[in-house]
């Protein structure tokens, strides 16, 4: 989803002061460059020079953006934003009817201006009407009361003054009750079993804005209905302190997967407590192999602290014969320098010298 700043935001409704945010129009303009007929061969031509030729129209008003919608042999589309509806109608009173004239080319274009129609879900609003895929509704008994968020920015509904960037199930409830009472709210982001369980991913990033998924589902369906027309073409923008203003595109959708039904519910506990065994298990697993990793180097340390005193043993032996024996030398050299008492003396004492 896109984020953009927000220079002009005298159309936008408060949505919750708490959090200071609000409702922006989607200002969009569709602008259709209709081709010439003709069989004559002209000077090929790009869509940008096209696209200049319409800022020129426009000036010195100008789109926030604008894009190649489509490009067939008939006409060129562009789909452009403004800042607001009324800037919009301003531009659409330029550029409708006008007439292009590029340079070398015989034939002149001609502009369509409308305006863009966004993409909204149609929603059932009574009881057992069908769905907008042609299935049955959710609940037999039960008129719609689930919307599916997609793109919400994570920051903006995360507790002021936390370190991380976790959306909050409290503040994302606060924040949609300005539309009536919510029954229920879930942010899969946040059950750290959930991507496991979908094999898919909760989250994104949008120019560097991390952001969410989310259902709610409202008390009554009345309530559902109105946040819903109330969220039909609408941006979520954020006023800073500052007073600078961003507004992002987010997807607002009828929740057709019964996302709070009791068969998912059920399902989704199943599930993790499945993945709570398994993951028990694995932790079990863990600490049964770090304690055998730990009594094995144990063990080891306990062969090397054997072995090392092994080795101060023979070496203390060892010190302790050679000691014998130099004192044994020292004996004899001594009585040698006397004089011996015996010839049998004297050999018996050169024999020890001589060791």
């Amino acid at each position: 989803m896109t984020v953009t700043m927000v220079y002009d935001n005298s159309e936008a409704t408060e949505l919750c002061a708490a959090q200071h945010l609000y409702l922006k129009p989607i200002a969009k303009l569709m602008i259709n460059v209709l081709l010439p007929e003709s069989t004559e061969p002209m000077r090929p031509f790009s869509n940008w020079e096209v696209l200049d030729q319409l800022k020129s129209l426009i000036c010195p008003d100008q789109f926030t953006t604008v894009r190649l919608s489509k490009s067939t042999k008939d006409f060129i589309r562009f789909e452009g934003e403004a800042e607001t509806r009324s800037l919009v109608q301003i531009l659409k009173a330029k550029l409708h009817g006008k007439i292009i004239k590029l340079s070398g080319l015989k034939t002149d274009l001609r502009v369509v201006a409308t305006d863009a129609q966004g993409e909204w879900e149609h929603f059932p609003k009574e009881k057992g009407a069908p769905l907008a895929d042609g299935s049955e509704e959710q609940d037999h008994d039960k008129s719609p009361d689930s919307i599916y968020f997609e793109g919400l920015p994570c920051k903006w509904f995360a507790p002021k003054g936390s370190s991380g960037e976790k959306p909050c199930e409290e503040i994302l409830r606060v924040v949609f009750e300005s539309f009536g009472k919510i029954k229920n709210v879930d942010i899969p982001m946040l059950d750290p079993y959930r991507e496991v369980m979908t094999g898919g991913s909760f989250g994104g990033f949008s120019f560097g804005l991390q952001t969410f998924e989310a259902f709610i589902q409202y008390q009554e369906s009345t309530d559902f209905v109105k946040a819903m027309e109330s969220l039909r073409g609408m941006k979520l923008m954020l006023k800073g302190d500052d007073g600078k203003a961003l507004a992002c595109n987010i997807k607002v959708m009828f929740d057709t997967t019964k996302h709070f039904s009791e068969g998912a519910i059920r399902r989704r506990n199943q599930e993790r407590l499945k993945l709570q065994e398994l993951e028990e298990e694995r932790k079990k697993k863990k600490r049964e192999e770090e304690e055998a990793e730990r009594k094995r180097k144990e063990e080891e340390r306990k062969a090397q602290e054997k072995r090392r005193k092994a080795r101060v043993r023979r070496r203390a032996l060892k010190e302790r014969d050679r000691h014998r024996q130099r004192r044994q030398k020292d004996s004899v050299k001594a009585e040698a320098r006397q004089g011996p008492s015996s010839s049998e003396d004297w050999e018996e004492r050169k024999g020890l010298l001589a060791r």
